[in-house]
């Protein structure tokens, strides 16, 4: 009798519900599964309930950023080995560089395409 493999969990932290809802369906058709969060504290807790194989973090989001929740993530010993893929509009170079240097493991600047959210999640969950 084979054991049967659960999908991958993603926890998809995002404030805009029509973006939330893309990435949800997105995630499902890559075969993970979606849990959502409408903001970072919400995205904090699920974090450590969930204990999703990746967070995707919207950076740019009202009373705590991305930035901020990727900073409390790692500073968490439940949630500091969890890769994070931020999603952001901003697309300076410096911009970018402080999403790494608050705990992300990469980024993907929106709009982003399903191909290049499909490779940036096989590159992050092995």
């Amino acid at each position: 009798m084979s054991e049967k493999v659960l999908p991958k969990t993603v926890l998809i932290v995002e404030d805009h519900p029509d973006m939330r809802e893309l990435l949800v369906w997105q995630i499902q058709l890559m075969g993970y599964k979606p849990v959502e969060a409408s903001h970072a504290k919400e995205g904090l807790e699920k974090a450590v309930i969930e204990k999703p194989a990746l967070i995707l973090l919207d950076i740019m989001m009202p009373s705590m950023d991305g930035r901020e929740a990727a900073r409390a993530l790692k500073e968490n010993p439940l949630t500091k080995d969890i890769p994070i893929l931020a999603t952001t509009a901003l697309f300076r170079e410096a911009d970018l560089q402080s999403c790494l240097e608050a705990g992300c493991s990469g980024y993907l600047v929106k709009p982003f395409t399903f191909q290049e959210l499909q490779s940036k999640l096989r590159e992050l969950l092995p």
